[in-house]
């Protein structure tokens, strides 16, 4: 069987529209740029996903204790972070055809390292390439470019305050990463749970940023949710710590369908001022033509809680009752997007199959993740007695798994259509199954069918998903 990968973003993008996965958010209005919903069979995926995730970094973990903060935060946590003076990226228009561009992406296209550079270096480069006449818009070719300016990701909200009054006094921010709760929330962790250095605090939720460009489909929009876990420790565990965690985070992809050759470590040479290591999980995408950063892993230092501690007023170290010795703990992160996540384990599952009677798309997703995981058919629709048996061994199975019952279109397109989604396993219920009580299991995979006993189909999946 041949596997096609011409083309995969734009086939990606057509499957999660036609099988209900993804949606264009607003398509009624025209659509919302960089903005998507997910429909059901999206839904369950993502949500096995964050499952996945958090079983094995909190429910696995005795060191481990989850959080879901507040979107909205005081002010002064995004002042203290750094947020509201530096993050931001370097914005070119085009005076022509009104097209937003990011300067330092214009630059790399020129091999020109322009990342977190100042805005100053980035317009001397820019005025380089408009001397040689080679600075066109990305839209339409036009030279006529504005100068770089720097460009805030932070969203802004009039969150109690009447919008003809916002200011930067009163003004609140969507929060641009979820980490921000977990650091406000250190103390009232550690008071409340008893938890020991080392110890980390996991949360997933929504994030938000007013990116220049926004696109790749799921892979970068304004509003996505970070699955992120933040590990508080003595300096001195550090190294031990960071190199722990990188194993177990690599041993999770593995776990869960990515091969070794899928993925590789990229190490950060240009360190945030507080940082002392950084390295990204990068997944080999087809869609995407090549390795895109999925997770990043960080040594953060104790810059977190010191700036925390020092704008707040409160205290904000930890004692350790062994040794006596108090101190403010450092921080290793890990940092993951759920939507790329969700886009990763699409573009490795997303097969094309050449088989008897034509070919098949098939989504060869872990049996865990899989949105459906059985599918139960009569074999005709016009047979009550078919009809009402698969609905009973469907209300017995949905009890324990995701099921769907399916009985529109002859039994091939009905695998067609599990197939599209991922669905592992299909049950067909023939007149065998009222005669001798056995239904027909299909494999996903392999598409080889057996005969199991009706009463027995609790037991065989328990198996199956138990591998």
């Amino acid at each position: 069987m041949e596997q096609n990968r011409e083309n995969t973003m734009e086939k990606l993008v057509s499957l999660c529209k036609r099988r209900g996965f993804v949606f264009p958010s607003s398509e009624i209005y025209g659509g919302f740029a960089a903005i998507y919903d997910y429909g059901h069979y999206g839904t369950l995926l993502k949500n096995n996903i964050r499952d996945a995730w958090w079983k094995h970094m909190v429910q696995f973990r005795d060191d481990v204790v989850g959080l879901d903060s507040a979107i909205f935060m005081h002010p002064k946590t995004w002042v203290a972070s750094g947020h509201v003076d530096s993050f931001d990226d370097p914005q070119v228009d085009c005076k022509k055809c009104k097209a937003r561009m990011r300067a330092d992406h214009i630059l790399e296209t020129f091999n020109v390292v322009a990342d977190k550079m100042p805005i100053e270096f980035i317009n001397a480069e820019l005025d380089k390439l408009r001397a040689e006449k080679k600075l066109k818009c990305v839209s339409c070719g036009s030279t006529d470019l504005t100068e770089a300016k720097r460009f805030s990701l932070m969203v802004k909200s009039n969150l109690g305050s009447p919008t003809d009054a916002l200011s930067e006094e009163n003004v609140v921010y969507l929060r641009p990463e979820t980490c921000g709760g977990i650091y406000l929330e250190y103390k009232n962790t550690v008071d409340s749970t008893r938890v020991k250095l080392p110890f980390g605090i996991a949360q997933i939720g929504k994030a938000f940023r007013n990116e220049i460009v926004a696109r790749q489909f799921v892979f970068r929009t304004r509003e996505f949710e970070q699955m992120e876990m933040q590990y508080f420790l003595h300096p001195e565990m550090m190294k031990e710590k960071y190199e722990m965690w990188k194993k177990i985070r690599w041993d999770w992809y593995l776990e869960y369908g990515m091969e070794e050759s899928d993925i590789r470590w990229y190490k950060h040479e240009k360190l945030a001022h507080y940082a002392s290591e950084a390295f990204d999980v990068e997944y080999d995408f087809q869609s995407l033509g090549g390795f895109k950063e999925v997770e990043g892993i960080h040594a953060r230092g104790d810059w977190d809680l010191s700036q925390h501690s020092k704008f707040s007023g409160a205290k904000l170290d930890y004692l350790d009752e062994k040794t006596g010795e108090r101190f403010i703990p450092h921080i290793m992160e890990t940092s993951v997007g759920l939507g790329r996540l969700f886009l990763m384990f699409l573009d490795k599952a997303y097969q094309e199959e050449e088989i008897e009677g034509g070919a098949r798309v098939v989504l060869k997703l872990d049996r865990r993740l899989s949105p459906i995981k059985v599918a139960i058919f009569p074999l005709m629709k016009n047979k009550p007695e078919l009809v009402e048996k698969a609905r009973k061994i469907y209300d017995s199975l949905k009890m324990k798994w995701m099921c769907e019952f399916d009985d529109n279109g002859n039994v091939g397109k009905r695998y067609r259509r599990q197939d599209e989604i991922g669905t592992p396993y299909c049950v067909t219920v023939d007149f065998e199954t009222l005669e001798k009580g056995e239904v027909t299991v299909r494999d996903r995979d392999t598409m080889k069918q057996e005969k199991v006993q009706a009463e027995d189909l609790e037991k065989f999946f328990s198996e199956k998903f138990s591998n």
